[in-house]
């Protein structure tokens, strides 16, 4: 055995775990790096309001200590009563400046996380996205964004409360009653304790909770989707019990963690109380005479001085137990992004695929815009290859159509020259400068209108460009049929209109584009013999110039084309000899 496998067998599933738990916490700390002056802001606010509790207690502890014990004038006191109005105001406006900048914090990394997901999403791909439930990925955007929001908001800032405020109320106790301090040492580590122990099952729970949540939205959205197809086959009922059956899950889930929230607080707030009730037993018997440690019995400012301390003490390290879950939810939903996007999508996920044009070398500008040499490709989730060392050169100006049987690898030969769909081995080259487009055979048309879904390619383009796209693409030959023209609304995914309209749309978003090669995968399909004749002539004029990659089965398309390709074979022929084939 191999050192490198020696070391992964000597890993436990614990130090695993461990270890993505704070790769997580890490990529969670990362999302907030914009806001960093808010975080800091935000500890040292929730830091001071702490301290200044010493202040108050002194406050109050001085006030009683003069009025009951050594009667006082009230006058003598003012200055004192002052000050501790002064302090309440500042803890006030302490407490209001934290929550504020908590909430930019938070919010700033619900957006970064959106962000990220989303730039990941797009380096990932439409061959990717296609083989997705689109409702767990939109949960990326919604809950999970929401699951984080109280970490950065409540746990972190409590956190850093933690670290600093009982520290500093030690210090005064022991200054004043050193063992008042130690009962306070002593007892502070069984709420962290207990909340270590919680923090893991309520980890486990959350997480088991936004997964049932994800599962349940797409189960959810892709019934939405499909409803039509479902009413017709009578399945409405059938598919209500599942949705039925998918929220009694999440309704499962979510109290799941509740009861766990409710027993560890429950818990943690027994702790308190007996710790703060052994701090009053004690002074309450060394005021009785039953218990003495000291040279001389405490006075009864320094003991309240004490006992008002005391819960002040335990409160940073209950809220932190309250706000634990949070933490929890937060690498909670970590964890679901990592398994959904099949990892962490960090700040170079946000660098846009867009590069400053360089000047083209006259080396390059002879290249021709498109080749490739020994591809072989493979359909994502296929068993096997379709293309193997297939060459492919595309001249300037040149059509070439693929033609071959259904299955042959046209649409996967067009994926991989559009760049989404990697090759399994052999080069593929596009010159530098050249702008590839494809339109596929399932358009993606966007609920809103005509004009909106072809801006969709250049948001600033004219009313004028905008009709003559859409006259070279055959689209206004329906929609000056339609009541608004281009600005006539339609469906989600085309709805309202046939195949052939959604595929003339896609064609003139493309055309927009104005790119130096389409990729156009049966452009014509579901088209009359007048319309598609009419298509090609305005493709024609529209692409002159340009390089024109197609596939077909049309006799029509093909004896179009300049060359065309047979496939799977990768033999290149004349299109007289692709239409006998």
């Amino acid at each position: 055995m191999s050192a490198a496998e020696t070391t992964s067998a000597s890993l436990s599933p614990d130090a695993e775990t461990t270890r993505q738990r704070r790769a997580r916490t890490a990529w969670l700390a990362d999302l907030a790096r914009p806001a960093r002056g808010r975080q800091r802001l935000a500890a040292l606010c929730i830091s001071v309001s702490g301290a200044l509790l010493i202040g108050q207690a002194a406050s109050i502890a001085w006030l009683v200590q003069q009025v009951l014990v050594e009667h006082a004038a009230l006058a003598s006191g003012l200055p004192v009563l002052g000050a501790l109005a002064l302090i309440l105001v500042l803890r006030t406006l302490l407490g209001s400046a934290t929550q504020a900048a908590a909430g930019d914090v938070a919010d700033a990394a619900r957006l970064a996380l959106r962000e990220r997901v989303f730039a990941r999403l797009l380096d990932h791909g439409p061959l990717w996205l296609r083989q997705r439930r689109t409702g767990e990925l939109g949960e990326l955007m919604l809950h999970h964004g929401d699951a984080i929001e109280n970490y950065y908001s409540g746990f972190l800032p409590v956190r850093t409360e933690v670290v600093v405020v009982p520290l500093l109320i030690l210090a005064a106790v022991a200054w004043v009653d050193w063992v008042v301090a130690l009962i306070l040492l002593f007892t502070a580590p069984l709420v962290p304790f207990f909340m270590m122990l919680v923090g893991w099952g309520a980890e486990a729970a959350g997480r088991a909770q936004l997964g049932e949540l994800a599962r349940m939205s797409g189960h959810f959205a892709d019934r939405i989707k499909g409803l039509g197809l479902l009413r017709l086959y009578g399945r409405g009922e059938a598919e209500l019990e599942g949705i039925e059956a998918a929220a009694e899950g999440v309704r499962v889930r979510t109290l799941k963690v509740l009861r766990i929230a409710f027993l560890s607080s429950t818990v943690l707030e027994f702790f308190a109380s007996v710790s703060v009730a052994m701090v009053a037993l004690y002074l309450g018997l060394s005021y009785l005479g039953m218990m003495s440690l000291h040279v001389s019995v405490p006075s009864l400012g320094a003991g309240l001085f004490c006992l008002l301390l005391a819960p002040e003490f335990y409160a940073p390290l209950r809220r932190l137990a309250a706000h634990y879950h949070d933490r929890a939810n937060a690498l909670a939903a970590a964890a679901e992004v990592e398994r959904l996007l099949q990892s962490l999508p960090d700040e170079q996920s946000l660098v846009e695929n867009e590069t400053v044009p360089l000047a083209v070398e006259p080396a390059e500008a002879a290249l021709p815009p498109l080749q490739a040499r020994g591809l072989v490709l493979r359909p994502l989730g296929a068993p096997q290859d379709v293309l193997q060392n297939l060459d492919v050169l595309l001249e300037p100006g040149q059509r070439l159509a693929l033609v071959g049987p259904s299955g042959s690898g046209k649409s996967t030969l067009l994926e991989a020259l559009a760049g989404w769909l990697p090759p399994r081995a052999g080069k593929l080259q596009v010159r530098p400068g050249v702008q590839v487009a494809y339109a596929s055979q399932r358009p993606y048309l966007f609920h809103g209108s005509i004009a909106d879904n072809l801006r969709l390619a250049d948001p600033g383009a004219t009313d004028a460009r905008l009709r003559a796209v859409a006259e070279a693409a055959q689209v206004l030959q329906f929609a000056q049929r339609l009541p608004q023209g281009l600005d006539t609304v339609i469906g989600e995914r085309g709805f309202g209109l046939s195949g052939g309209e959604a595929r003339r749309i896609a064609l003139a978003r493309l055309l927009l584009r104005d790119p130096q090669v389409l990729l156009l995968d049966e452009p014509t399909a579901f088209l009359d013999a007048d319309t598609e004749a009419a298509l090609l002539r305005s493709l024609a004029a529209y692409a002159r110039g340009r390089s024109v990659v197609v596939a077909t089965h049309s006799p029509t398309v093909i004896a179009w084309a300049d060359r065309c390709l047979l496939l799977p074979e990768g033999r290149l022929v004349e299109p007289a000899q692709a239409v006998r084939a």
